[in-house]
């Protein structure tokens, strides 16, 4: 478990102006992430304020055993140093960013977010999406099993399915509308043509460091060991082909077709000030099985919210709708470090820049769902937008924009910035 130290000092602040408190990246946050400026090439940076730290730009102030991971356009080789290399490089940061006698030096390594291009920080080898969260299981179960919404194995065993890497792609990437087979409840036979029902999903994303070998499992105790950081997650999904194609393997083209992440690595380090117990279960649940088993396992008071803008409201100058805010911590139902160990508890190798999602984070309150589906109950409620205009499901034009803090008493507010993708037609 991470501790607090010095680097999440309230009182620190950074020479760099607009890392000032309330920013999403004060100096007590420091997220990594890839980006590219016109024509150049890709490189490893760290958010500040409205700026990025060029990591390879400042290396000479860096441990000379980094230079080589700085400079490759992926971050899984850094991410597979672990949490002491983390911490290191962080309390570094620290250092160079708040005293004044490396501003000279620094400052001209700053380039303004604006100016650059983001880009998946890793090399996803493979890509999982969990279903962690029980209040979205449970609204989901209940349009097609009103009776019994959750199957036996829910409170048992984290439930997860491979996702589809190579269509993992950073905020801002276009969504293209997926074909598919759909079947309307009123048809004999299915019909192809363009999703219908296109939706969104609130989720968060952890990108795994360190990895394990091939046959050997992750102790729960260990399991925090393995997660380098955090982002946010959206996995866009067809709701009408799901429905048609699910059964019996689960979604397919349903999902595979695009998955956007926000492009900023939370560390664990930074989150250290939110932790927060994770919620207790009914005393009617079972409990863990002893593999999935921890005293004191926690979750992080993560605050998430979701805006939608049609095209009509870009035009107007009006405001992003919000369609929900909630918790992260009273969403899931099982842990970071139980989904980790889970994952790898029949010796599946997880490897260095690997992306695990937590799967739609809904809490159990109607302001607090993750998703269209649940919004619109299953398309029979529209939901009024401030423009006049309703919807049920994404219309082309519909942009989608997931964000995420962190606030807590004694603690400076972070940030993970931003996700989004706007519906841009059929391919």
């Amino acid at each position: 478990m991470t501790d607090i130290d010095d680097t999440h000092d309230p009182s620190l602040v950074s020479w760099v102006e607009s890392a000032a408190p309330g920013s999403d990246f004060p100096v007590q946050n420091l997220p990594l992430g890839i980006f590219s400026e016109a024509k150049g090439r890709r490189r490893p940076g760290v958010a500040i304020g409205d700026y990025i730290l060029d990591l390879n730009g400042i290396s000479d102030f860096l441990d000379e055993g980094w230079r080589g991971d700085f400079a490759q356009p992926v971050l899984n080789g850094w991410l597979a140093r672990g949490h002491d290399s983390q911490r290191a490089l962080r309390k570094r940061l620290v250092e160079l960013l708040t005293d004044q006698r490396y501003r000279n030096d620094i400052e001209p390594q700053l380039i303004g977010q604006s100016e650059v291009r983001m880009h998946v920080p890793c090399l996803v080898g493979d890509y999982t999406d969990f279903y962690v969260g029980i209040h979205h299981a449970t609204n989901v179960g209940k349009q097609f099993r009103p009776d019994n919404p959750l199957l036996p194995n829910y409170k048992y065993v984290p439930i997860g399915y491979h996702g589809r890497a190579s269509s993992v792609r950073v905020s801002g990437e276009d969504v293209i509308r997926p074909n598919g087979q759909r079947k309307p409840p009123e048809a004999e036979a299915p019909e192809y043509g363009p999703s219908r029902r296109l939706d969104y999903e609130l989720e968060l994303g952890l990108w795994v460091g360190r990895g394990n070998r091939l046959g050997e499992p992750i102790p729960i105790g260990e399991a925090e060991q393995h997660i380098a950081g955090w982002c946010l997650l959206n996995d866009w999904s067809a709701r009408d082909i799901q429905a048609w194609e699910y059964q019996p393997l689960g979604p397919f083209l349903a999902k595979n077709f695009l998955t956007s992440v926000s492009p900023w690595i939370v560390t664990s380090d930074a989150l250290a000030p939110f932790r927060t117990p994770m919620p207790q279960r009914a005393a009617a649940d079972p409990e863990p099985l002893p593999y999935l088993r921890s005293e004191g396992d926690t979750a992080f008071e993560i605050q998430l919210e979701v805006t939608l803008a049609t095209d009509k409201m870009r035009q107007e100058g009006s405001a992003p709708h919000v369609l929900s805010r909630g918790t992260a911590s009273a969403a899931m139902y099982w842990s970071a470090a139980q989904i980790v160990t889970h994952h790898a508890s029949n010796g599946c190798n997880l490897q260095p820049g690997d992306l695990i999602g937590t799967g739609t984070l809904s809490t159990d309150s109607d302001s607090g769902l993750g998703s269209l589906l649940e919004i619109s109950r299953g398309g029979k409620q529209p939901i009024e937008l401030p423009s006049g205009e309703s919807r049920t499901f994404l219309e082309d034009g519909d942009e989608v924009t997931l964000r995420a803090w962190c606030e807590a008493q004694d603690a400076v507010r972070i940030g993970f910035g931003e996700c989004s993708g706007r519906v841009v037609g059929t391919a």
